[in-house]
């Protein structure tokens, strides 16, 4: 059979992952139709129901994308999407001349950088690309950086002799992402009950949990070498609980010393062997870390594609400039290049009781709340100058009112969000508190929603 490789249609720029991406940063998808290129987006069946919303609710964006569609495949299963990516491929490149290629989102990474390599277009390498996709391969390939990690394929749950670990453990899906599935447990009884939890089919690991403090390292990378780097703050909901839902990420980390150890020195410098272990040729890698009382640092994982949450807009607020459009640049060969950031950042998701989403009310001069469901676009962020004084950007709801709210289980659960910018930490710490003074979530307890038990 003969190979249909278009070498005269229309340039195009092709974008991967799930649709939600381009709503929280649609200059993925303003960049490239700036420059003249079509706009192919391939995102999970899961996404058409968003695709629909955001077609209806932001023309302004989607009406600028030529194609989309849709393809199969499943997060707890491992290389599930590439046959169908792969199919609509060979249809594409008898009409478009793809230029350029990138995931935004974590469900397309390994098809993607497959696509790159078949297209010769730059891309993570087929090593990131498969790796970032497994955490168990992550251990493999990065063993020194890690924890003490077991590996359970489904049919070797019943050969694990929990009881003969080392606790507290931390019970995780092999390949999912957004939190979802992990859990701590401080006794076997807990680690196989979370286990039995897992589909029959998904691979899980059973790793030695490490108590500290998190951080991620998001860098910008072309031609093997590292352009931009920088760390950020994290928050969880371990504190509180036993899942590990993020709750605040700060850019930059700022002036950090654990156990006498300069945490940005350290987290970097691990991150850099990380990227050369995974041979990382171009695009963005999301790494994250537990550093420990000592100050050693602890690979929780790596992902190769954007990061998530508003970490893009907390870089922009941060550096003054949008790392969206350096990624696209990266992504067509371009020389690329990302300044050092000039103000501090900071994104947090407030915790809720479980009920039924009445309203969410602010008490701030000239700042309204934003519902931002599924299919609207996030506001883009404004950036100010050093000098400025500390500033509330944005406070938005995720969740339509009159929606259930439930525990904090992975990240698709959390419903409000603020983003804030400081020049220094102390202000921004200031501002956080009274930000959250001025937040009111109106949550009823005894709720019902319409179509819940009959309703």
């Amino acid at each position: 059979m003969q190979h249909t490789h278009a070498t005269t249609g229309q340039e195009a720029f092709l974008l991967t992952g799930a649709f939600r991406v381009i709503c929280r940063n649609p200059r993925f998808v303003t960049e490239p139709a700036r420059r003249g290129l079509r706009v192919l987006v391939l995102t999970p069946e899961s996404s058409r129901p968003l695709v629909a919303l955001a077609a209806a609710r932001s023309p302004e964006v989607t009406g600028l994308i030529s194609e989309v569609r849709h393809v199969s495949g499943a997060m707890d299963r491992e290389a599930s999407f590439n046959a169908d990516v792969f199919a609509t491929l060979q249809e594409w490149r008898a009409r478009y001349r793809i230029v350029g290629a990138y995931a935004m989102e974590e469900a397309l990474v390994e098809p993607t950088g497959l696509v790159c390599d078949a297209l010769g277009l730059p891309g993570p390498g087929l090593r990131a690309s498969r790796v970032c996709r497994s955490k168990y391969l992550q251990r493999a390939y990065a063993d020194a950086l890690g924890p003490r990690s077991l590996t359970v394929p489904p049919g070797r749950r019943a050969e694990l002799d929990l009881a003969a670990l080392t606790y507290p453990v931390v019970v995780k899906p092999a390949a999912r992402h957004a939190s979802s599935g992990v859990s701590a447990c401080a006794t076997a009884a807990e680690a196989d009950l979370a286990l039995r939890a897992y589909p029959e089919h998904e691979t899980a690991l059973v790793e030695q949990q490490v108590i500290g403090e998190e951080f991620s390292v998001e860098s910008l990378v072309q031609d093997g070498e590292i352009r931009f780097s920088s760390v950020t703050g994290k928050e969880t909901t371990e504190d509180g609980a036993r899942t590990f839902v993020e709750l605040a990420h700060s850019v930059p980390a700022g002036d950090r010393h654990i156990g006498g150890v300069d945490v940005t020195r350290a987290v970097t410098e691990a991150n850099r062997r990380v990227l050369a272990a995974l041979a990382f040729e171009n695009g963005v890698a999301h790494s994250e870390w537990r550093v420990t009382d000592r100050g050693e640092p602890h690979l929780m994982e790596i992902a190769s594609r954007t990061p998530g949450d508003g970490l893009t807009a907390l870089y922009h607020l941060a550096c003054g400039r949008p790392l969206e459009d350096e990624i696209v640049r990266v992504a067509l060969g371009e020389p690329a290049a990302f300044p050092a950031p000039r103000r501090l950042a900071r994104q947090v998701y407030l915790e809720h009781p479980p009920g039924v989403l009445r309203d969410v009310l602010l008490d701030w001069p000239g700042v309204r709340v934003r519902w931002v469901g599924e299919g609207d676009l996030w506001p883009a962020p404004r950036p100010g100058e050093p000098g400025d004084g500390p500033v509330l950007r944005a406070v938005l709801a995720l969740r339509e009112a009159g929606r259930r709210l439930g525990p904090l289980r992975s990240s698709d659960d959390r419903a409000v969000t603020f983003l804030i910018d400081a020049d220094t930490p102390a202000q921004l710490d200031a501002l956080e508190k009274q930000v959250r003074a001025a937040i009111t979530l109106r949550v009823d307890p005894d709720g019902t929603v319409p179509g819940e038990d009959g309703c």
